[in-house]
């Protein structure tokens, strides 16, 4: 199955905390790159969020980010720190008489370091909830992936169908090249014919035909053709596969052209190599 390495995937779940969100993207990368951004109760986690994300994807650079934000229902499980309070109350008091112009700002005093009390939160429960949240964000991002890899695959389909196209086309014109190469180096020929041996200039002529005979390179294209649509229905991540097929593709496309004594098959060299590129440029995004 193709899949893309371009795609994007987020999911939310309530936690004591707060509401904690997880959003991944990906574009394509040579190998997986996993840039994790998390808040600082979930740092612990990174080792385990890394290996599940190795699991369920194989290329892409991808960045995971975790948030999490207060919501009103935490607001009200906040506590303060009565002791801490009554120390900062009695500080005051005997400071006023030094300064009778002193006021304590509501804001600045809730400010201070450990005024406010986080109620202890079952960590055990929040990570197993982070790593569902992933798990679920996981989910979308391969079905996406799948998505956009259907639609890749279906692009590189007709490609290939292009030149399956073109091969048939050169197949069906060579016999009628060769005949009208034959006929024009036979005429070059006849006026060395004189006093030339016979075996010498068949054999060149031979030499010049087998110049521009292309039947192993069209060979090759068809097995290359074979191949890669093999490679379409494989279950594997296949990217790297398709993406070194392309350079074959390539090579046979410039062997043909450089082959070429017809303008038909050197305008069919030509549709080849925008064929070609046009799947490689999309082989790029697949995993």
């Amino acid at each position: 199955m193709i899949r893309s390495m371009t795609a994007y995937a987020s999911a939310e779940s309530v936690t004591p905390l707060g509401l904690l969100s997880c959003e991944l993207r990906s574009v394509n990368h040579r190998y997986l790159e996993l840039s994790p951004r998390l808040p600082e109760e979930l740092r612990a986690l990174e080792s385990q969020l890394r290996e599940r994300v190795g699991a369920r994807l194989t290329r892409g650079k991808v960045d995971l980010g975790m948030r999490l934000r207060s919501n009103g229902g935490v607001a009200t499980a906040l506590e303060l720190n009565e002791v801490l309070l009554s120390q900062l109350q009695g500080a005051a008091a005997q400071l006023a008489g030094r300064f009778p112009n002193l006021q304590t700002d509501f804001v600045g005093l809730l400010g201070i370091d450990g005024v406010m009390v986080k109620p202890e939160v079952d960590q055990t429960e929040l990570h197993a909830q982070a790593l569902a949240l992933l798990d679920q964000a996981l989910d979308d991002m391969v079905a996406t992936r799948g998505r956009e890899g259907e639609r890749l695959a279906g692009f590189i389909a007709e490609r290939l169908d292009g030149i399956a196209k073109v091969v048939v086309q050169v197949r069906e014109w060579l016999p009628e090249i060769r005949a009208a190469l034959r006929l024009k180096l036979e005429t070059k020929l006849a006026d060395f014919r004189q006093g030339a041996d016979p075996g010498r200039l068949e054999q060149e002529l031979v030499l010049q035909l087998s110049r521009i005979d292309v039947d192993e390179e069209l060979d090759r294209l068809s097995a290359h053709l074979a191949e890669a649509r093999r490679i379409l229905k494989l279950a594997d991540a296949n990217g790297r596969r398709l993406d070194f097929l392309m350079q074959e593709f390539n090579r046979e496309a410039n062997t043909l052209g450089s082959k070429s004594v017809d303008q038909r098959t050197t305008q069919a060299a030509v549709e080849l190599k925008v064929l070609i590129e046009q799947m490689r440029e999309q082989v790029q995004n697949i995993e």
